[in-house]
Parts: structure tokens; sequence; C-alpha cells
């Protein structure tokens, strides 16, 4: 799928780099995604293979950008994570993709996973501008993750670190910072996982990625609570996916979360664990369904074709009560859909 690269600047000044992507032949204006990473991950670790995922099966385009402070985005302090900001980003994102020529601003959808599938609820609900919300294997509440993640043991030592971290900055020295992930789980990480060790030391040699984050980041994770408005999401369609095995963002707290959430709302629930819906067999799985509730959603009225005919598309139970008319020309085709042309 074509690819290109993109920047654009924050309400606050910051530019922020990224990637644009578009199907192979299109016409005319285009629904877009707008997709940023988790917690510290840069887009490089994945978020290429979802895009060209849905861009060869939809007639929509992916704006894909690192968060500020990582990867290739402009920001300091590097590796620090001020949830407001990153989900202020979005909303900025929303409007630079507003801004492309071929993009149809009224078909913009957001894109998160783990933190910054929290994110998207958050975004979800107060921009209005959003017509479609994929929240994967979300943080939903950050007070309840930090106490599921962090051993209660270690909580004294890392307050400690806390309040250290404040007088440092207090004093202008460099903000104090732990590793992501550690190949011991008992020594001090923010992620202390096995998955999300072997995850990130795998990125870790063929991407941009560092093993570090700011102190302050790890404090403001235990505050940061995405999921408080998210009844205000509708009528915004959401999709959430989850992952029964996640020991990371723990099951229970997304699927909560989910039974606040009002009509029209999917919930996804795949096998594995956190991690496992970036690649293999549970890719196809996860990417298959996002891609069916894209197509329901910001692909929903109009499906475009190489030669600029359009036709509806339908679902298969809406096919077999008409015509059943089978798009001839699936190169501009929503997938494998069917439609009246």
């Amino acid at each position: 799928m074509p690819r290109r690269d993109i920047s654009f600047e924050t309400s606050d000044g910051l530019t922020l780099h990224g990637w644009y992507f578009s199907p192979t032949s299109s016409n005319g204006k285009l629904p877009c995604l707008v997709m940023a990473h988790g917690f510290t991950a840069v887009k490089e670790m994945d978020l290429d293979t979802f895009a060209e995922h849905f861009t060869s099966h939809l007639p929509i385009s992916c704006l894909v950008y690192d968060n500020r402070n990582f990867g290739g985005s402009d920001g300091v302090p590097r590796y620090e994570i001020i949830p407001s900001l990153q989900q202020s980003d979005y909303s900025d994102a929303i409007t630079y993709a507003q801004s492309l020529e071929e993009v149809d601003a009224e078909k913009i959808g957001i894109w998160g996973s783990s933190y910054s599938g929290g994110h998207v609820l958050v975004v979800g609900a107060v921009d209005r501008r959003v017509k479609a919300v994929l929240s994967q294997v979300p943080l939903v509440n950050g007070w309840d993750n930090f106490n599921r993640l962090i051993r209660p043991d270690f909580q004294p030592a890392l307050n400690q670190k806390f309040q250290q971290d404040r007088l440092a900055r207090m004093a202008g020295k460099e903000p104090g910072k732990i590793p992501v992930v550690h190949e011991n789980p008992l020594e001090m990480s923010s992620m202390p996982s096995t998955d999300s060790y072997r995850f990130f030391s795998m990125w870790e040699k063929k991407s941009n990625w560092k093993n570090e984050v700011t102190i302050r980041s790890i404090e403001l994770l235990r505050a940061n609570d995405p999921a408080h408005s998210i009844h205000r999401i509708s009528p915004t369609p959401l999709l959430m996916t989850v992952a029964q095995d996640d020991v990371l963002t723990p099951p229970d707290l997304a699927l909560e979360a989910f039974s606040r959430a009002r009509e029209p709302k999917q919930l996804h629930i795949i096998p594995g664990g956190h991690f496992d819906g970036y690649a293999g067999f549970n890719f196809e799985r996860n990417a298959g369904r996002q891609t069916e509730f894209l197509k329901q959603t910001l692909c929903s009225r109009v499906c475009q074709f190489l030669g600029g005919k359009r036709c509806l598309v339908l679902s298969s139970r809406e096919v077999a009560q008409r015509s059943k008319v089978r798009c001839r020309d699936a190169g501009g085709c929503c997938g494998d859909s069917y439609g009246v042309c």
C-alpha cells in the first residue's frame, strides 16, 4: 500500500511525525483512521501492519504517528508520557487529517491500543468529529491497573521515587527514569510481565524504541482514568477488543468499563495475552474483526471502484434479501463485501 511520511504541529507547537497510508487505487475522498501506539511504543511496532491491512481491504486511509517524546516525534523530556497531552494530540492529528485534500473530513475514526486504547475512549467521548472508536486491549483504570501490576511490596519504594523525582525536577535536575521492562520481573520496571519483556526486547533490536520511561509517567499512569466518560462516546460506534489472558491490562477491568458504554457498541474477545493480537493467527482474527467494524461504520455508505463507479455496501444478510449482485471489481471494494451497483 502507498505510504508517505507526514508531520503536523500540535496545538502547543510540537511537531509529530508519522506515516499516511492509502489504498493502491482509489477515487474521491477517503475516510481516515487516526492511529497511535501505546505505553512507550513506537509506530514501527506493528502499526504499519494494521494500517496496511486496513487499506488493502477497505477504501480507507490511515494516519499513523509517534506519540510526543517518542520515536520520530519531537518533544522533551524524552520518554515522558502525559496522558492528557497524548489525548490532545489525537485531536490535533484529526485536524491534520481533515486538512488533507484526499480525506473525507466527515469520516474520521480513531484507533488505539493498550495505553492509547484508553486515550481513544476519552477522545471519542469529547471530540464529536470522531465517527468510529477502536479500542484494543485498553488500559481503562490507571489506579486499579497500577495496583494489579505493581506488587504491594514494591509500591513504597516507587512512591519514594515519585517524591524524589519531584524534588529533583524542582531543583532543575534531569527527570528520573526506570526501565520499561526487565528480564527479571522481580526487578523494578514499569511493565513487570514476561510477555512485556519478550515483546519490547524483540523490538528494541529492530527499531528506535528505548527501554526507559520517566518516573513521572508512572505516577501519571496511576492517576489516569480514561473510561470515566465511556458512556459519553455514544452515539459514536465503539469496538473494544479484549484479550482473555491479558495480565497487563486485566480483561475484567475492560469488561466492566465496556458494560458502562452505551450503544452502538461491539465487544471482541480474542484468545491469548496482551500482545498476541499484533501478529500470527490472532492478528488475522483481530484485524479482520476491526476491518468488519470499519466497513460497517466509516465505510458503510459508499464503496469506491477503480473506475469511479460507486456501490452501496451491504451485509451478506442484506444481500440475501435483495438482488445478490456481487461487486465485480473487488480491487476497489470493501474486502469481500457485496453491493448493488
